[in-house]
């Protein structure tokens, strides 16, 4: 049955890798992402909001514009990226594998136990697993570790009708935070325009991104 869940989980996200989508992401409502993502035209705008400012960016081709006033020492202005220079939990990119601007991925592989009920996928997650990157991930809490009910915390997942993922929800347990991950728009046409006036993304950006960063 987990096997048969996990299936349908991973053939629901396929669609990242043909036509364009909306993610949303919230954590507790502290930390809460928007994104449009077109991975075939390699189109994607996000915004992300966190306790102390909030991250834009705007992605073209293998251009990768950002605009924060949660780091120290970058201003406030756009910036233009150095993908190379991108630390890899952070993840931006259009390749296969590292495009899902939700973190579907992530999640899925940290399923311990799933059934299926009709379009609803239920079970339990090792939150601990959780990989870092973009989307729903977890901190351990004092003393830098989980709680063991951490390694089982409850999920629902619904598909659409076309058996899409269209929602991912870990409700608040464990000593951990309700989250959730919703997908909509699909197909809807993804525009992104160059910002003007973008200089280069200063040093001092760099070690801030992903997790090891500003969040």
């Amino acid at each position: 049955m987990t096997a048969e869940a996990i299936g349908l989980l991973r053939g629901g996200t396929a669609f990242v890798n043909q036509t364009s989508y909306r993610s949303d992401v919230d954590i507790a409502s502290q930390i809460t992402s928007l994104s449009h993502t077109d991975n075939v035209h390699k189109r994607l705008t996000a915004k992300v909001t966190a306790p102390g400012g909030v991250i834009e960016i705007r992605m073209i081709d293998d251009e990768v514009y950002m605009k924060t006033s949660l780091f120290r020492g970058v201003g406030d202005g756009w910036t233009v990226l150095d993908p190379a220079r991108v630390p890899s939990d952070f993840a931006l990119s259009f390749a296969p594998g590292k495009n899902d601007s939700g973190g579907s991925g992530r999640l899925i592989d940290a399923i311990v136990t799933a059934r299926v009920d009709g379009p609803e996928i239920s079970g339990t997650i090792d939150a601990t697993r959780i990989a870092a990157g973009n989307g729903i991930s977890f901190r351990p809490g004092p003393g830098g570790v989980f709680p063991d009910s951490a390694r089982r915390h409850a999920f629902r997942a619904s598909l659409d009708t076309e058996g899409r993922l269209v929602s991912f929800l870990m409700p608040e347990a464990s000593g951990l935070p309700n989250a959730s991950l919703r997908y909509s728009d699909f197909g809807t046409t993804v525009t992104v325009a160059r910002p003007p006036g973008a200089i280069a993304a200063p040093d001092a950006l760099y070690p801030q991104l992903g997790l090891g960063g500003g969040e």
